[in-house]
């Protein structure tokens, strides 16, 4: 097996696993605390419990769930990627099977634990299928495909998105479990910002005495250009040179070691960057 066929099998395998770790979350911890995780799968939890009271029919979570990603897919095929798009289908269509069919485990009843546990494994699985070149779907494509556009990490901003449903449940089924689900999505997203990393970046400043050397290792590991600045040491009044470098946190790690094996003694300040203007490079999604 060469290493393309090797990557994509790991990659396979990781969103069967993420896929199904979501299903069991829906079925022990979401449904158990009557949660409205937000997002399309929200949408269609929410669908299912409006069939269920007002016309006494359980509306299967798999014909909801694929129907609602229909467009987003489009999205996905259309601006994002078609390896990325169609191993986020695989996500969509296993973890809404299994949630169709798997058993629920009931590990406590108490819908603060629920909201707050069950969202850090939402977040859990969401970054996983992230990692490995794919997405569970719905808003999911739509943070991807605006943070490319815009460069700015939009997992945030789709959480505001994802308020409007929960105001519908707030108002249908009541709202304690509607501010329950904000607590639950809230803890979702915060676990995606701490392990996705590709649409957050960071200032490299480095004062080396390579600083050509230096600028070639950060185009080699990232794809991103850098300047050189003059400086002077302020007590030694030395001539130094400082590169200055924005890069994506993803990359971020694996830089600073690579700019250390080819100049131990640069010296390398990192600052967190909110926002830029102006061309950025960004690696495609497959």
């Amino acid at each position: 097996m060469n290493t393309s066929k090797k990557n994509d099998f790991i990659r396979i395998i990781a969103i069967v696993a993420a896929s199904v770790l979501m299903a069991w979350n829906i079925k022990s911890f979401v449904r158990t605390g009557g949660l409205y995780p937000g997002g399309v799968s929200g949408l269609s939890i929410l669908l299912q419990a409006i069939g269920l009271r007002y016309m006494n029919v359980e509306i299967p979570y798999t014909v909801i769930n694929v129907i609602f990603n229909a467009f987003p897919i489009y999205i996905g095929f259309k601006f994002i990627g078609k390896k990325f798009t169609a191993l986020s289908c695989l996500m969509i269509v296993v973890s809404s099977v299994m949630t169709d069919i798997i058993p629920a485990h009931i590990f406590t009843y108490d819908i603060l634990l629920i909201s707050i546990f069950g969202g850090l494994i939402n977040g859990f699985c969401i970054s996983i299928c992230l990692l490995v070149g794919g997405t569970s779907g719905g808003t999911d494509f739509l943070s991807i495909y605006i943070s490319q556009k815009y460069k700015i990490d939009a997992w945030n901003y789709i959480l505001g998105l994802n308020v409007i449903i929960l105001s519908i449940a707030g108002i249908i089924f009541g709202w304690d479990k509607a501010l329950y689900s904000i607590i639950f999505q809230y803890a979702s997203t915060q676990v995606i910002n701490i392990m996705y990393k590709r649409y957050q970046k960071q200032t490299l400043f480095i004062i080396s005495e390579s600083p050509e050397k230096i600028c070639d290792v950060i185009y080699a590991e990232s794809g991103h250009g850098a300047t050189i600045l003059d400086g002077e040491g302020s007590y030694s009044h030395l001539r130094k040179r400082v590169i200055y470098s924005v890069v994506s946190r993803e990359d971020s790690a694996k830089l600073i070691k690579a700019v250390r094996s080819a100049d131990p003694t640069a010296f390398i300040n990192v600052v967190k960057t909110d926002e830029i203007s102006g061309n950025f490079y960004l690696r495609p999604n497959d």
